[in-house]
């Protein structure tokens, strides 16, 4: 068994029976013990009653974060004419149509986003394959595939996240940096968890919010109390 470091003990002790803490606790306690040289993420997971195999149980969404996630996000936009022309004006990292498809076909994946006009999803479609797994697939659901290119781009940079319940039922995401206020990061938290609370599929049974638990991103999770983290 691998030895652990002075600071991961350290961390654990401190986190030590301590759960179902109110989210300003738990931030509190994620940013007293994250040490490390870098600007750790502030991540959420929740376990939420719900199997996402059924289609009327799939959790999927998109939520602005109030203070942006503090993450440089690079943007790929799939349109020709003057809507590439806008994707490009607005801030997109890659833009292109036939090229980039064959860019992404051959493994080269330079981005984190992938925006699409609508008649480019024949193109986009092919590589489904490719995109789908690494959840970038453009979908109308979450606003990626769009005529409004601009918006979509801007919101993309600024903060918008993404969510959607994997197989065990979680939904997982960054809501920020170690280094926000602790005001900032609450009001984060409590939008991710609105937003996802707000997408409560049709399907559901029973408990739909199991659990919610906070942690940086080398640190150790510690649960947050359900009721606490809708801010309601």
């Amino acid at each position: 068994m691998a030895k652990l470091g002075k600071r991961t003990r350290a961390a654990r002790d401190a986190f030590a029976g301590k759960e179902d803490l109110t989210v300003e606790e738990a931030v509190a306690l994620i940013k007293s013990n994250a040490n490390t040289k870098f600007d750790e993420t502030v991540e959420i997971a929740m376990n939420l009653g719900v199997d996402p195999r059924h289609a009327d149980q799939m959790v999927r969404g998109v939520v602005g974060l109030p203070n942006g996630t503090g993450k440089t996000v690079r943007v790929a936009v799939f349109a020709r004419g003057a809507k590439a022309e806008e994707a490009q004006a607005a801030g997109a990292d890659i833009v292109g149509a036939e090229d980039l498809m064959e860019t992404v076909q051959s493994g080269k994946i330079e981005f984190d986003r992938c925006i699409a006009t609508p008649d480019m999803m024949p193109i986009v479609g092919r590589l489904g394959k490719v995109l789908g797994p690494r959840n970038l697939m453009p979908n109308p659901k979450v606003g990626t595939v769009t005529m409004d290119v601009k918006e979509a781009v801007e919101a993309a940079k600024g903060g918008q996240v993404q969510f959607k319940a994997e197989k065990a039922g979680v939904v997982h995401a960054g809501v920020g940096k170690v280094s926000f206020d602790e005001a900032k990061l609450v009001e984060n938290i409590r939008a991710f968890v609105d937003a996802v609370s707000k997408a409560k599929p049709t399907g559901a049974k029973g408990t739909y919010m199991k659990k919610v638990s906070l942690s940086s991103t080398m640190g150790p999770g510690v649960t947050v109390d359900v009721t606490n983290a809708t801010g309601n």
